[in-house]
């Protein structure tokens, strides 16, 4: 079965470094939790709001041991009026057992604002 798990993340600066940082935070979470490994990850898209342009959010799977070759893409958040701000998001799919009820999506920061009924992160 082909999943999709999501997750979300905020910086406080468009500042590379932590754009990488706190995407890897992020990702490693959602893989721990999901128990997710490489071999089975079909893609991997981020998206980031247009106030974020200094790194790609996707530099940070380099960082995961085995994930070289995931298919791994950045895009625009499409910015809506009152949108949170600073804002990385992603969606991993990914061929899995796990009943859709039970894939855990991961929000940090202030992103755990997005989905309060999934509050699972970092503040």
């Amino acid at each position: 079965m082909i999943r999709g798990v999501r997750g979300a993340t905020t910086v406080e600066f468009n500042d590379a470094e932590q754009i990488i940082t706190r995407s890897f935070e992020l990702m490693t979470e959602l893989v721990r939790e999901n128990n997710i490994s490489p071999e089975e990850v079909v893609s991997v898209y981020f998206s980031a709001t247009e106030d974020i342009d200094a790194a790609f959010p996707a530099k940070s799977l380099r960082r995961l041991q085995g994930w070289t070759y995931v298919p791994v893409m950045c895009m625009r958040e499409i910015n809506v009026p009152g949108s949170l701000s600073k804002c990385i998001r992603v969606m991993v799919t990914v061929e899995t057992d796990i009943k859709q009820q039970d894939i855990v999506h991961v929000y940090h920061y202030d992103a755990e604002k997005l989905r309060p009924d999934l509050k699972s992160g970092k503040e």
